[in-house]
């Protein structure tokens, strides 16, 4: 059989002793859940291919594919705001990197494939439901247009992971721009080992950014590129209503993609302070913490590029703080302009007016009022933009319908004054306001039948999510107002 990947490996070769050999652990009856085929096709592998029983093997960890060289990364990380100087993938393996057919290198990562050096007494071993959330989730994202991790394949193991109790097991195939995370940074400047940070520095700009190869001051300049990108990133996330649940350093990924999809959720009814992992008790990474915490934890990376940055240790400081303090204003610019464009007023330039910008934010105060759904609220909205009478099924969403009624009234003004068409502002509503979701209780059922070995629901979930913006006949409970979930929790599956 030819070889699956077209490896070349850079990571494994530019940076030695940043990474701990690791090999698969074969399992006892790999079998498929599902192959992306066109996400295989994006990186130029064909499907059918990927699809063999012996591919179905090298996903579960039965054997290594040609050109592989399997590694589990190191890095450190502030996890609920305490660091820990050693985690490192503890359950995922790195089988190398492809470039895809527009260029761009990707990672290719086995998670749920045994354990590693990193493991700290884990079984290294990922169970079915965490499995096809991941894949669940970040194909959504992906739709959606948010930067994002992939998922190539899902196989399940044959065999039990016990938490809880005991639970089928399975192997996601993962596909990222890279797994290089702040908590990589902060594992060498832990250890005051400038020279590796540098290496690192030099090979994120490489591969990330390599328009700032010739930058006068590249790290400052790389402080900032990521800087900007987790600000776009955190305002995207909060635009369709995804709260990432565990935003530790080292589930940050410095190129700008979301990264492990662990207990994660989107928000049905709207309310800032909505947590569903259940390891957050305090409510860190609540959904309305999220661009604090990104900025939180930038503050990290800057820490570590410190050394970098300039021989005087003040000097190199102030440069730090004065490209963080960027961040809120960069965060606000990308949400409040992706705000307005929902409520149909997008800005020609981009930039939102503050006339715009607090009609809009008076609508979240009225939606978090009555506990509205988040999506429905803002597609629905697109009919009342287009036409006066087709307010009720927007209107119903919301306990106190004057509150909603004195809103729209305003907002109906401010559309009026713009002169635009209102089938061509609710056709440019539609194309930013998704109808359809990964909605909890979807993704609940989902993983019920396949624990049952029903993989059919997944299947239809997956169809439907492909095309978030569109009508589907036929696909109308989909996008229904959800069940209530009160006290619903999601984990993180190790």
């Amino acid at each position: 059989m030819p070889a699956p990947f077209p490896f070349d490996n850079s990571y494994a070769r530019d940076l030695p002793g940043f990474y701990a050999p690791a090999t698969p652990t074969p399992v006892t009856a790999p079998g498929l859940v599902k192959v992306n085929a066109p996400l295989a096709e994006e990186l130029g592998l064909d499907p059918e291919a990927l699809a063999t029983p012996h591919a179905v093997e090298m996903f579960a960890g039965q054997h290594l594919p040609e050109g592989a060289e399997p590694i589990a990364l190191a890095y450190a990380g502030h996890q609920f705001g305490q660091f820990t100087p050693q985690l490192g993938d503890g359950r995922a393996i790195l089988l190398g990197e492809v470039v895809d057919r527009a260029g761009r290198r990707r990672d290719i990562q086995l998670k749920g494939s045994g354990p590693t050096p990193f493991s700290r007494r884990g079984d290294g071993r990922a169970a079915l439901g965490p499995v096809l959330r991941e894949y669940i989730v970040s194909e959504a994202m992906a739709a959606l247009g948010i930067p994002t991790t992939r998922a190539l394949a899902a196989v399940t193991t044959g065999e039990p992971v016990l938490r809880d109790r005991p639970l089928p097991g399975a192997v996601l195939a993962r596909v990222a721009a890279s797994h290089i995370r702040i908590g990589t940074f902060q594992f060498f400047a832990a250890r005051k080992a400038t020279d590796a940070v540098r290496q690192l520095a030099d090979y994120t700009i490489a591969r990330h950014y390599p328009e700032l190869a010739g930058a006068s001051e590249p790290y400052l300049a790389l402080l900032n590129g990521v800087i900007g990108r987790q600000a776009a990133l955190v305002a995207r996330w909060l635009l369709v209503g995804f709260i990432h649940g565990v935003m530790n350093t080292d589930n940050m990924s410095v190129s700008g993609e979301t990264i492990d999809y662990g207990p994660c959720a989107f928000m049905d009814a709207y309310d800032p302070e909505t947590v569903f992992s259940s390891i957050d008790q305090m409510g860190r990474y609540a959904y309305g913490n999220q661009p604090d915490i990104a900025h939180w934890n930038l503050a990290r990376l800057a820490e570590c590029l410190i050394p970098l940055l300039g021989e005087d240790k003040e000097a190199a400081v102030a440069a730090a703080n004065g490209a963080l303090k960027d961040f809120p204003a960069r965060f606000r610019a990308a949400y409040h302009s992706g705000l307005v464009a929902k409520i149909g007023l997008a800005a020609p330039d981009g930039v939102a007016s503050e006339e715009d910008t607090t009609l809009a934010l008076e609508l979240l105060s009225v939606m978090a009022a009555s506990k509205a759904d988040f999506t429905l609220t803002f597609r629905r909205l697109g009919a009342l933009a287009e036409d006066a009478d087709a307010g009720g099924p927007v209107r119903d969403l919301f306990l106190d319908r004057e509150a909603f009624d004195t809103w729209a009234a305003r907002w109906r003004k401010r559309l009026a004054a713009t002169g635009r068409d209102g089938a061509a502002t609710r056709a440019a509503m539609d194309r930013v306001n998704p109808l359809f979701i990964p909605r909890n209780h979807l993704v609940e059922q989902v993983i019920a039948a396949a624990t049952e070995c029903d993989f059919a629901p997944f299947e239809t979930l997956n169809t439907v999510l492909a095309h978030p913006f569109e009508e589907q006949p036929g696909f109308a409970a989909y996008a229904g107002l959800p069940p209530s979930m009160e006290g619903y929790q999601t984990f993180c599956g190790t």
